[in-house]
C-alpha cells in the first residue's frame, strides 16, 4: 500500500486492521511518542478526560508529520463540538451516544462542508497543519473519518437506520456502556449483550460500514477480527505506562501497585 497521510481509511478500505492509542492526558510529548510507536491514530479522549481544546491543538502541532493521525472523541454529538475539534486540525471525529438516526445524520453533516454537510468554514489553524497540500476544504471532505459510537440499548432498536446513514464511516460499539444500558453493570459475556453486539455488527456490514470496538489484548483483537471488526481502541496512555512498568518490575519482585489499584492493572 502506498504511503498516505490518512492511513486509517486507506487501511480499512483495504481490509486491514487499524489500532488507536487512547490519549487521556494533556501531554504533547506523550502524544508525540505514541504517534511514532505504530498506532495508526491517536484517540484523543475529550469525553472522559481533562484534555481541553487548547491541549488538543498542541497535540496536533506536536504530532504534525508523524505517522499517526489525530482523532478526537467529542463530549456530545453536536455540530459545534465537531466544528471546534475539526478546526484544530484533527482528521477524525468520534461521536458518543449515537442513539438515533438523527444523531447519526448530525455526525455526518458535522464532518462535511455544504452542500453535503453543515460544517462551518473558518479552518485556518487546521489548514496550516493539514498533511495534504492544496485545497483544505476538498481534502477534509474526502479524508475526515466519521465514527459513530453505538452504546445504548435504544440504539440497537434503530441500528438499521443508524448504519444506513450516508457519510458515516465507522460504527463503533461502546461495549461497556452498552452493557450498563442493558442493566448488566458492565458484564461483557451475557448472552443478551453478545446478541446486541451481533445485531449491531450485522447491520453495519449490511450497510457497508466498518466496525470498531475497544480491545485490550492481542487475543481480543484476533477474536474480534474473526467477527468482522477492523478498528480497535487500544488502552490509554496511562494504562500503557502502567503495563510497561509492571512488565519491568514484576519479574524483579518489586511491588508498587497499591491494593486499591491492583484491579486496574
Amino acid at each position: 500500500m502506498p504511503a498516505t497521510p490518512f492511513p486509517v481509511l486507506a487501511r480499512l478500505r483495504a481490509g486491514q486492521p487499524v489500532f488507536a492509542a487512547t490519549v487521556t492526558t494533556p501531554s504533547a510529548e506523550s502524544a508525540a511518542v505514541l504517534a511514532t510507536l505504530g498506532f495508526h491514530f491517536l484517540w484523543v479522549e475529550m469525553e472522559h478526560s481533562p484534555v481541553t481544546l487548547e491541549s488538543l491543538r498542541t497535540i496536533v502541532l506536536a504530532t504534525c508529520g508523524l505517522p499517526a493521525q489525530v482523532f478526537a472523541r467529542v463530549p456530545v454529538n453536536e455540530l459545534w463540538t465537531a466544528k471546534r475539534v475539526l478546526d484544530q486540525g484533527v482528521s477524525g471525529v468520534i461521536f458518543p451516544f449515537t442513539t438515533t438516526p438523527d444523531l447519526a445524520r448530525r455526525a455526518a453533516q458535522a464532518c462535511h462542508y455544504p452542500p453535503v454537510g453543515l460544517r462551518g468554514s473558518g479552518a485556518g489553524a487546521a489548514a496550516r497543519t493539514w498533511p495534504e497540500p492544496g485545497n483544505y476544504y476538498d481534502s477534509a471532505d474526502a479524508n475526515v473519518t466519521t465514527i459513530c459510537v453505538v452504546e445504548e440499548a435504544a440504539a440497537v432498536e434503530q441500528i438499521e437506520e443508524i448504519a444506513a446513514t450516508p457519510g458515516v464511516d465507522v460504527i463503533f460499539i461502546g461495549a461497556w456502556d452498552l452493557s450498563f444500558s442493558m442493566g448488566l453493570r458492565g458484564e461483557q459475556g451475557a448472552p443478551a449483550h453478545r446478541a446486541a453486539i451481533g445485531r449491531i455488527a450485522a447491520a453495519a456490514k449490511r450497510h457497508g460500514k466498518f466496525l470498531g470496538r475497544p480491545s485490550s489484548s492481542p487475543e481480543q483483537v484476533r477474536e474480534y477480527m474473526e467477527q468482522g471488526f477492523l478498528l480497535f481502541q487500544c488502552p490509554t496512555d496511562l494504562d500503557l505506562m502502567a503495563r510497561g512498568a509492571r512488565a519491568l518490575l514484576d519479574p524483579l519482585g518489586v511491588e508498587g501497585v497499591p491494593p486499591r489499584l491492583r484491579a486496574l492493572y
